[in-house]
Formats: structure tokens, C-alpha cells, sequence
């Protein structure tokens, strides 16, 4: 990596929690200097324009939640049970460190992906559509095997489980309460066991 590269990837990597906390269009340039300890010059000198910083973050951000949930959907969690639960007890293990860096980053930079900032909105379009795919596959995966329903909708469950997820994180960040997101969990794992579940159990 060249010295270039490694002080653009320190950029996004120090201004990820200011972004996802702050947002994306309310961040400033003083708040990226300020967060980074680097001058205006040397930010610019890197990237375009704020937007583009803005965007990186928002690649990093997205990413890292990527890699972590995917995790669940790995060979350690053999059966396709095994990974829907894994699936949910991510986010259920890991809420806390979620809501201490400013909540979940596809539905904050969602609220502000409007027209103003195409960009952003396109990248978090195919974000969601990506976890929509994810999520779709293991359910086929499992249709195949006969553990789960061969008549399900892959895709109406696994955006079904996103819309749940994301609302119960919407009320217990706004609130300060768990037990939001803990209700929207527990209807996703009962929708997986009684709904999808070939044995429901």
C-alpha cells in the first residue's frame, strides 16, 4: 500500500463512527480535519470533495457490517437452521457496539440518501439489495436441502426479516430501549422455526 493509499484508508477509517454518528451530509470538512488531525489540504488532497469522503465511509461502514453478518451464513454454522439463527443472534449479541457507533449505517445514510445526494442513495440501494440476495440464498439453500418450505418466497422472507430488524433498531437507538429490537428479533426467529421451518418447532 502506498503511503497515498494508507492515508486515504486512515481518513476513512478515523471518520467512520464521526460519519455514521453525525451523518453523512451534516459531517463537515472542519469535523474530518478535526477528527483526523490533518489539514484541509492534505484531506483534499486525497479525495475530490467531502462527498467522496462521505461515500468511502459509507463503503467502510457497510462493508465492516457486511463481513460481520456474513459470518453468520459461514461453513462453522453447518445447516441452514443453524444459520438463520446465527444470523439473528448477531444482531442480538451485537447491538450495543451497533447503537455506540451511531446505529446501524445502511438505515442512517438511508434517511439521507434522497436527491440530493444520489451517489449515496444508489450505494445504499445496492447494499440492501445485496443483504436481500444474501439472505434469499441460505433460505434457497435450505428449500434445497428440505429443511425449510419449498413454498416460500425467498426474497418476500428475506426482505420481510430486513424491514423487521431495521425498525426494531429504528425504535430502540431512538428510544434507548432493547427490548424494541429484541421484540423484532423474536419475530424473525418465530417467522424462521414456524413459517419456513419444514419441522416447526
Amino acid at each position: 500500500m502506498s503511503k497515498a493509499e494508507k492515508t486515504r484508508q486512515f481518513i476513512i477509517e478515523k471518520t467512520a463512527s464521526l460519519f455514521n454518528t453525525k451523518g453523512y451530509t451534516s459531517t463537515s470538512l472542519s469535523d474530518i480535519t478535526a477528527t483526523t488531525g490533518l489539514t484541509k489540504g492534505s484531506i483534499y488532497g486525497n479525495f475530490e470533495n467531502k462527498d467522496q469522503v462521505a461515500l468511502e465511509v459509507y463503503k467502510y461502514n457497510a462493508g465492516l457490517l457486511k463481513q460481520s453478518m456474513s459470518r453468520s451464513f459461514g461453513d462453522e454454522f453447518p445447516s441452514t437452521m443453524d444459520k438463520l439463527n446465527a444470523f439473528v443472534a448477531f444482531y442480538r449479541k451485537n447491538w450495543q457496539s451497533v447503537f455506540l457507533n451511531g446505529g446501524c449505517p445502511l438505515m442512517n445514510a438511508a434517511t439521507e440518501a434522497d436527491d440530493t445526494f444520489p451517489l449515496l442513495k444508489k450505494q445504499v440501494t445496492q447494499s440492501f439489495t445485496e443483504w436481500i440476495s444474501k439472505i434469499s440464498e441460505v433460505i434457497i439453500e435450505g428449500q434445497k436441502s428440505g429443511e425449510l418450505s419449498a413454498n416460500a418466497d425467498s426474497e418476500e422472507y428475506a426482505s420481510l426479516f430486513i424491514m423487521l430488524i431495521e425498525g426494531g433498531i429504528l425504535l430502540s437507538k431512538t428510544t434507548g430501549e432493547e427490548k424494541f429490537l429484541n421484540q423484532a428479533l423474536d419475530r424473525v426467529l418465530h417467522i424462521i422455526n414456524k413459517e419456513l421451518n419444514i419441522h416447526p418447532s
